[in-house]
Formats: structure tokens, C-alpha cells, sequence
């Protein structure tokens, strides 16, 4: 008997302005899919000349965010003085280790016009031994990035190996995360390249071993299998996945293998003792604690 699709449908917040984030994990049926514990899909979205989708500085521990885009612009900046803006097709790893702060914000040249916007922002737990290491920032361009064109697809290997490609990406634990175009009527045999994998059509519903999955909706393969993915009309595709590293405490922007970590820097955040970010002076404010 097949193992079924595992499918988790988003849920849906509005951040002002249509800014629209599709947010599939963590979901009630399943915290991760390999490393990753968090998956958000924003736009795509046209903003308008004043509109204002800035994400002021904030922190993080325990985890490395990865941010991905299909269409626009960001500018990071983050307390270690990098400075780097984001463009459609690169992959950028930030490392949050024992703690980080950061901001992202519509570059400068891009305030003034109409501008899309539409991404991938994921984050990965990191393994235990490496949850208090020195923060780190990776950035690949576009044309860093192994793609190979198939027949009836496109496939760029983001990081992680797969398809015969490796990402120069570096990473803590075993991680996969592949970006696949599949023509109009196109089909790609989906390898067995991690332990846990998912994929997620970004834009058109596709079928995975014949199962329709509808976009926005995060299917997870069962282990070990191989199946067709195929689209009618072309379709946009991620694939994620990995070894899965265990539990984590998920406390806004905070992931932790230990409770009392995730108060430690609920109280830093509140005190301001983390680093600041330079060139910035605002900054996000903890949130209310839960009782």
C-alpha cells in the first residue's frame, strides 16, 4: 500500500498594505521537514510608490534564516555590519547562532516607483551543538548557483545536492532546498536526495505521484519514494527538506532546544543588551509574554 501525501495548507496573515505571508510551518500536524521549522511565502504583491513593507530590526537565536526571491528587492542589514542587498535567484543564509539582530527594508532606489515583491523567507533549526555559535552571514548570487535544464524543467540547486548538482551554500547538518520550473505539461522524477522532503508549488496546482496538490500547500513525500511531479499548465516548485534535528521551543523570532534559553533571551531583547545593528534606531519590541 502507498504511504499518502502528508498536505498542510497555509495559513493566511495580512501585514498591512496586502502585504500577504502564506505561512505553512510550523503547522499544528507537523513542527519541520528536515531542518526547516518555518516556512513563509509572501506576495506576490505590487507596492506601490510610499508603501512601506520594512521589517525594522528584530533578533534571532538558535536557528539561520534563509531568504529566496522570485521577483524584487531587499536590503539586510544585521549586527555583524553586513550589508547586503537581495536580488531574485540568490540565496542568502544568515546564521543566528547565539544571537543576531537584523533588518530588512526596501532599498532606497525602489521607495519612489512601483515595485513587486514576492519570496520564500524559511528558517532552519540548527543542530544542538551549534545552537550558541558565533552569528554568520552567507550570501550566493543568481550565477553562483548549479541549475541544469531538462527537458521538462529547469532545476537550480539552492543548497544541499541533488539532480547531480551542489550548492556552494554552507551548512551545519544535512539540508536540501531545490527550485524547479516545470514547462506547461512538463514532469521531473522527484529523487530521494534527503531523509525528509516536502515540495511546494508557489504558483499552480501540480500532481505528485498522481495526487493533486493545489498550490500554497505544502505536500511532504513519504521517505524513500521517487515520485512523478508533473504540472499542466507549468508551475513554480520548491523542494526542502533534510535530517530532521528533533524538538525545538519556538518562541517568536526565538528556537531553542532548552525553555529556559528562549526567557534568557526574552529578558536580553527587553533589556537591549543585544548588539545593535549599525545605522539603524529603531527596533522591534518584544512581544507580550504568554502567561
Amino acid at each position: 500500500m502507498t504511504t499518502p501525501l502528508q498536505l498542510i495548507e497555509p495559513k493566511t496573515h495580512d501585514l498591512g498594505g496586502g502585504f500577504v505571508v502564506r505561512r505553512l510551518l510550523p503547522s499544528a500536524a507537523r513542527q519541520a521537514v528536515g531542518p526547516f521549522l518555518f516556512f513563509d511565502h509572501f506576495g506576490p504583491i505590487t507596492a506601490r510608490p510610499g508603501d512601506n513593507h520594512d521589517v525594522r530590526p528584530h533578533p534571532h537565536i538558535g536557528l539561520a534564516t534563509v531568504t529566496y526571491l522570485f521577483e524584487g528587492a531587499m536590503l539586510h542589514r544585521d549586527s555583524t555590519g553586513v550589508v547586503q542587498r537581495i536580488e531574485p535567484g540568490a540565496i542568502n543564509w544568515m546564521t543566528a547562532g547565539r544571537g543576531i539582530v537584523h533588518s530588512e527594508r526596501t532599498p532606497e532606489d525602489l521607495r519612489g516607483v512601483e515595485r513587486r515583491s514576492h519570496g520564500l523567507q524559511l528558517w532552519c533549526a540548527l543542530p544542538e551543538a551549534h545552537e550558541d555559535d558565533e552569528p554568520a552571514f552567507q550570501h550566493h548570487a543568481a550565477h553562483e548557483l548549479p541549475e541544469h535544464n531538462l527537458p521538462e524543467a529547469a532545476v537550480r540547486v539552492l543548497i544541499g545536492t541533488a539532480f547531480g548538482l551542489s550548492s556552494p551554500v554552507a551548512t551545519l547538518s544535512p539540508t536540501l532546498y531545490v527550485d524547479i520550473a516545470l514547462a506547461s505539461g512538463g514532469s521531473l522524477v522527484l529523487p530521494d536526495a534527503a531523509e525528509e522532503r516536502a515540495v511546494y508549488s508557489v504558483d499552480a496546482e501540480i500532481e505528485i505521484g498522481g495526487t493533486s496538490v493545489p498550490p500554497h500547500t505544502l505536500a511532504v513525500l513519504p521517505a524513500g519514494s521517487q515520485p512523478l511531479l508533473h504540472s499542466r499548465g507549468g508551475a513554480r516548485v520548491v523542494m526542502v527538506g533534510g535530517a530532521p534535528l528533533g524538538r525545538r521551543f519556538i518562541v517568536w523570532n526565538f528556537v531553542a532546544s532548552r525553555r529556559e534559553r528562549i526567557v534568557q533571551t526574552q529578558d536580553d531583547w527587553e533589556a537591549q543588551r543585544f548588539p545593535p545593528v549599525p545605522g539603524e534606531t529603531e527596533f522591534i519590541p518584544l512581544p507580550p509574554r504568554r502567561a
